[in-house]
């Protein structure tokens, strides 16, 4: 009877959290790979879709100002795509924390919620 008492107790508070701590590590992984925030962190002042002209032989004043122009307003585009997405990710990532925090404690926890609920059921029939 005990031995398999430290084996429930074993593996409700040691190997069950390991799994669910490695579980959620991978989940924080994927989810910055998915977004891809250190590939936009990187990249985060480059040309958006890679959209640039080259300023070609000679110089013209003109074709000079809407080359320029077209490349800065390229990168500005880039970055502030780029940010929308780097901030989505990270909102997704303090998501991801919170509903691991939450899992885990409830894993925690959960003999003793099991524990009261026997006793205000047996406490409401009796």
């Amino acid at each position: 009877m005990q031995n398999i008492l430290i084996q429930y107790l074993a593996w409700q508070f040691i190997d069950t959290p390991k799994d669910i701590l490695g579980g959620w590590r991978n989940c924080l992984k994927f989810n910055l790979n998915y977004w891809s925030v250190p590939l936009l962190l990187k990249t985060w002042p480059a040309h958006w879709r890679r959209f640039r002209y080259s300023y070609g032989r000679g110089f013209a004043f003109k074709r000079y100002f809407e080359v320029f122009t077209f490349n800065i307003i390229s990168r500005v585009m880039g970055a502030f795509f780029r940010s929308v997405f780097i901030v989505l990710g990270i909102l997704t990532e303090i998501l991801v924390v919170a509903a691991g925090v939450v899992v885990f404690l409830a894993w925690l926890f959960l003999p003793l919620l099991l524990a009261g609920g026997f006793y205000y059921g047996f406490k409401i029939l009796f």
